[in-house]
């Protein structure tokens, strides 16, 4: 999910505000055609997430403990801050919202990168 991320954050959003007068259409198929692609991704990575939190060896568990904690920021700012804000979107509070869009991505783009790189971290200290 951090690619993805980095690209809604760069590109995919910042282009919101070039849509126009059917900003309520586009937002609400936006949404329509995005949320079966990325929930599931999104859910299995929270259970694998909490499930390894709770199952690693001594070892990797303040680790995974830090990963699942990662992703339950990113749920809660999922469902108290980019949710809210896509459905204030389709009901037509359009463009002006973007910024606050953005914005607020900026904290699950930061949680799933340092995410990533601890994940990277912890494969790495696994190889050695």
């Amino acid at each position: 999910m951090t690619g993805v991320i980095w690209f809604v954050q760069i590109v995919h959003y910042p282009l919101f505000e070039f849509v126009g007068g059917r900003f309520s259409t586009y937002s609400h198929e936006h949404t329509r055609r995005t949320t079966p692609v990325v929930a599931p991704v999104m859910i299995l990575e929270l259970l694998s997430g909490l499930w390894l939190a709770w199952s690693a060896d001594a070892a990797m568990t303040l680790g995974l403990r830090i990963n699942a904690g990662i992703l339950l920021l990113i749920w809660i700012s999922t469902i108290v801050v980019q949710m809210p804000l896509h459905h204030r979107l389709r009901e037509g509070d359009g463009v002006r919202l973007i910024p606050r869009l953005v914005a607020g991505n900026w904290i699950r783009t930061i949680c799933w990168s340092v995410r990533a790189l601890l994940l990277l971290w912890l494969l790495s200290s696994l190889a050695s």
